[in-house]
């Protein structure tokens, strides 16, 4: 993969986003010389702002735009948040004395006045760059002076709003409310430097599905004069994004909001901070169709039976937007989210959207430039939209295509050779919230990091570059996925190291939560991502919309793996108990930040989970006659309750009422929101007592008391479960003996009663392998309570792997291996598999790459043996059928040039490929991004004992292997990340 970033090497102990992803930057030398360097903070300068003895004041020039004194004030405003004074800001440098920081564009009259000469080169013709210059008496008032030149207005904006970072103030000071921390002295470690351009040149968020978040928050708390999201809210967005050094918005867009045009202020304040303005996918020409079309006084919004209407409203609008600084979304879709009227099929659609293209730029050259190819326009090829393309429709060349995911995180198709050629360039929209199928993800934020990495660096090193757009729902509670997008998007270089992710985490946390704790935060946080790829909370009730079903039993296995269901408790469990004992330590300023970044999804990630398991182990444990089933139930109500009392906290509560409407937690009403169902029947039972092993095999109800658990496999530390349970109230005691040394229980005895889970209690039992004897051993644990005996069989086998073998030992009837412990690779020079940090179920799955290398496939497959290769050696005692499971993860070919394909052998023998390309919205597809994983099988009737190799050949590249189960018929059904099999290194 790529190797390490030099900015990881020049992290501080103390980490801060600022100081972690503006390192490189570029010194001014006395000389006026450019040199680039790695900036430490080490041998940065420190400019006073507030001190005893002086401070500072903050100058802009009037005559620029107003972005200028927009940026000084909330400079100001920050400056006064971290050390309790306000400078003075004036936008007159003659009347100030004393330190000054001086803002302004390298064409703005207060920097031409400073007369230095060695900005103007540094960032003429630049795009959207900044410089910082120390100056000593640049006049006869000032004594020092920080100079904070920009190419452009944005890039000033950016240059003053990183000096607010480096004291301090993140982007989420309001948003998240990350209340800085106060200082009484307050400096800035200031070096000569000069900023890159942003990697991207148009970034930006598309505020989406906004029904039960952002647009009742904003009608009913924070702008009620408007009833609506309007400019006082954009105002705060637009902020955000300068902030976090983007540019660009697609405003809101649902029934429940009034277009962005309908405010002519929401223009006036996107102008005001220089934000571009663009419309998603399903809105041509800046027109909200939703909210603008009225098919009643209006037609069909039908270009082929309405195209003067249709043409009229576009016209109106083009039209009323010359000045604005927008990208036109160009073509044309159904009213909302929909397919092109009139037209049956994708080929039928290619000549109606020529002629549309044809008309809308007939239009922007009539009035915003006779040259259309100057007006900034974007192609969506989303949903059915794609398929238009692929049928032959031309785009024209200076429309920046912009290339969608499936919704669920996985970009769908980048660009070609021929593609990379067009002048429009191409982008990326990107989802880290999605309503619709297979199901929504709108409530809370859960994205992996490791996934938007993998994705949006494979878009910048496949030339997407013109603009990277993210639907964010409602901003909150998207926090950190939106700044890690934005930040990806400002400055990619150090994501390409796929080592960055958790630093990147790390100092996110540290910024907006404090330093003392961040270790902890991010370890919970990076915890709370990896329990949400293998299921997002909201897909744990395994229900689906669109049509919507009723929830579901889950798929996690309650009785086989240690109880694989239990398994996921615990790990939130665990998460739920750390960030209460963190919430007590957090300082009391910051409290509220962490509650809503950290603390609400963590718990309520926990507890739908939670809801949906305990539910589980009431069906299941009522149908094996436990009167545990029916407290089961009480947890899973219970479970309903936490989330509710937290969602009322984080309204009512949390920051004083700042927030109050904007968090739902059933938003649309979907069946996995709703409280959990009536009381599971408990069947009858004759006995007091019941047993239950591993497996999930229970006594019958007709006194059969002989059961067994799975056998030993000669593997240390191997374990297996049984359960003792209550069939009706009362007390029990019961004990338990074993018939040879070599069986370990974890209890002799206990007592049974029927208070809470008091009425069944959970037995492990190991081997003790240096008791066994050679081949076969078999025991019996003997469990009696009163006068009712059960009869615990118990075999073990200590015939473990041949000697100097080094791999995995198959047990429990499978052997599961992550994909990043290979035991042996075979690269080449131009192809290689690559480990890929922080991504997939197994936290570290393993790329082909790299993503321009040629597709190693010949017609009849014969090359493939020679193509790099991945080996995994494992050993079965005894010889059965098999079934060879290869998990990767549901990504889509890079391009048209590409599939999604990798060759697998088994002990040498013939390779067979593998293709894990879906179809449009097909089950496969659905289940796939439920899951985060898509599964190819190899059958072999029989598979021998003994050592065996499995050998995965690369052949597209971009594939990622995550993990591989070989099934030799004993593995029950389960769902996701396997426990890993031993291995013997």
């Amino acid at each position: 993969m790529i190797p390490a970033s030099p900015l990881l090497a020049f992290r501080p102990k103390r980490p801060g986003l600022s100081k972690l992803l503006h390192r490189c930057v570029v010194s001014l030398s006395a000389a006026s010389a450019f040199v680039l360097v790695c900036a430490s903070t080490a041998f940065a300068d420190q400019f006073p702002l507030v001190t005893p003895q002086s401070k500072i004041a903050i100058v802009y020039d009037a005559a620029e735009c107003k972005l200028d004194s927009i940026s000084a004030n909330l400079l100001a405003d920050d400056i006064q948040r971290v050390s309790g004074y306000r400078p003075v800001v004036s936008p007159d440098l003659s009347t100030v004395k004393g330190d000054a920081i001086i803002i302004g564009s390298i064409n703005s009259k207060q920097v031409s006045a400073l007369k230095q000469p060695a900005m103007v080169p540094a960032l003429k013709g630049k795009w959207e760059s900044y410089a910082f210059r120390l100056l000593n008496h640049p006049t006869p008032n000032i004594n020092k002076a920080l100079v904070i030149a920009g190419s452009d207005y944005r890039g000033t904006a950016y240059g003053v709003f990183e000096i607010s970072a480096r004291i301090g103030v993140t982007p989420w000071y309001w948003w998240a409310d990350a209340t800085p921390t106060v200082k009484k002295e307050l400096y800035v470690d200031i070096n000569n430097e000069v900023s890159a351009e942003p990697s991207i040149k148009f970034r930006g968020i598309f505020i989406n599905d906004e029904d039960w978040g952002l647009q009742p928050w904003a009608a009913k708390t924070f702008e009620p004069e408007t009833k609506d999201i309007g400019p006082k809210t954009y105002a705060k967005v637009f902020e955000l994004l300068l902030r976090l050094k983007a540019n660009l918005i697609w405003p809101a867009m649902h029934p429940s909001t009034k277009p962005f045009y309908h405010y002519p202020d929401n223009i006036k304040v996107a102008k005001d901070y220089q934000i571009v303005i663009g419309s998603s996918h399903a809105e041509p020409m800046l027109r909200n169709n939703v909210g603008e079309w009225n098919e009643k006084t209006m037609g069909a919004f039908n270009y082929l039976t309405n195209k003067d209407k249709v043409y009229d409203y576009w016209e109106s609008r083009v039209k009323e937007s010359k000045g604005v600084d927008a990208i036109y979304t160009v073509g044309m879709r159904g009213v909302h989210d929909s397919g092109i009227e009139g037209v049956k099929t994708p080929k039928e659609a290619v000549p109606l959207l020529q002629r549309i293209f044809d008309d809308q730029r007939a239009l922007f050259k009539k009035y915003i430039n006779p040259d259309a190819t100057k007006v900034p326009q974007a192609f969506t090829a989303y949903k059915e939209v794609l398929d238009v393309y692929d049928a032959g429709l031309k785009v024209p060349d200076d429309v920046t295509l912009i290339w969608p995911d499936d919704n669920y995180g996985y970009i769908q198709r980048l660009n070609n050779e021929q593609e990379n050629k067009r002048s429009g360039g191409s982008g990326v929209y990107y989802h880290v919230s999605y309503w619709g199928r297979p199901h929504d993800y709108i409530w809370l934020s859960s994205t992996s990091p490791g996934l938007i990495r993998e994705e949006m660096s494979r878009a910048y090193e496949m030339n997407a570059r013109n603009v990277w757009v993210v639907n964010v729902g409602d901003i909150k509670p998207a926090e950190y996925d939106i700044q890690y997008f934005l930040d990806m998007a400002y400055n990619v270089k150090p994501f390409l190291n796929t080592q960055f992710v958790k630093p990147h985490l790390k100092a996110w946390v540290a910024d907006n939560l404090g330093a003392e704790h961040a270790d902890e935060i991010t370890d919970v946080m990076w915890k709370y991502y990896q329990l949400a790829f293998e299921r997002r909370p909201e897909f744990m009730g395994w229900s689906q919309t669109e049509p919507t079903t009723p929830v579901h039993p889950t798929a996690y296995n309650h009785f086989s793996f240690g109880d694989q269901a239990q398994r996921r408790m615990d790990a939130f469990e665990a998460l739920e108990k750390e960030v209460k004992t963190l919430q007590a330590s957090i300082p009391t300023q910051k409290k509220d930040c962490f509650f809503q970044t950290v603390y609400y999804p963590v718990v309520c990630a926990s507890e739908m989970s939670k809801k949906f398991l305990y539910t589980d182990k009431a069906l299941l444990y009522g149908k094996q006659g436990r009167i545990s089933a029916a407290y089961y139930d009480t947890l899973a109500r219970g479970a309903y309750n936490t989330i509710a009392a937290e969602t009322d906290f984080y309204n009512k509560q949390m920051s004083n009422g700042k927030w109050r409407n904007m968090m739902s937690m059933g938003p649309r009403s979907l069946p996995v929101y709703a409280p959990p169902g009536a009381n599971h029947p408990i069947a009858k039972r004759t006995d007091v007592i019941g047993v239950s092993t591993e497996g999930g095999a229970v006594d019958s109800l007709a006194h059969n008391y002989s059961l067994s658990l799975p056998g030993f496999d000669g593997i240390d530390g191997q374990s297996h479960f049984m359960d003792v349970f209550l069939t009706r109230a009362e007390n029990v005691h019961f004990s338990l003996k074993t018939s040879v040394p070599w069986i370990k229980s974890s209890v002799t005895a206990g007592d049974l009663d029927p208070s809470a889970l008091k009425s069944q209690q959970r037995i492990w039992i190991t081997v003790d392998q240096a008791k066994l004897q050679p081949g076969l051993n078999s025991g019996v644990i003997t469990l009696q309570a009163g006068a009712i005996k059960y009869t615990i069989n118990v075999s073990a086998n200590n015939a473990g792997a041949p000697k100097g073998f080094t791999g995995f030992v198959a047990a429990d009837g499978y052997v599961s291996m992550n994909a990043k412990h290979f035991q042996d690779v075979g690269n080449d020079a131009l192809h290689y598999w690559s480990s890929v940090a922080g991504l997939g179920a197994t936290d570290q799955s393993v790329e082909a790459l790299p993503l321009n290398a040629k597709t190693r496939l010949t017609d009849d497959g014969s090359a493939v043996i020679k193509n790099p290769s991945l080996s995994y050696r494992f050993y079965t005692r005894s010889a059965a059928p098999a079934a060879i499971n290869i998990v990767t993860l549901p990504t889509f070919a890079l391009n048209s040039n590409y599939g999604v394909r990798y060759g697998v052998s088994i002990d040498g023998g013939p390779v067979s490929t593998l293709n894990f390309k879906t179809f449009g919205r097909s089950e496969e597809w659905k289940q796939a991004v439920l899951s985060n994983s898509i599964t190819r099988t190899i059958k072999l009737p029989q598979l021998g004992a003994g050592v065996h190799t499995l050998k995965i050949f690369m052949i597209d590249p971009g594939v990622i292997l995550d993990r591989i189960v070989v099934n030799l018929g004993g593995a029950d059904a389960y769902y996701g990340l396997l426990p890993e099999s031993k291995m013997i290194k």
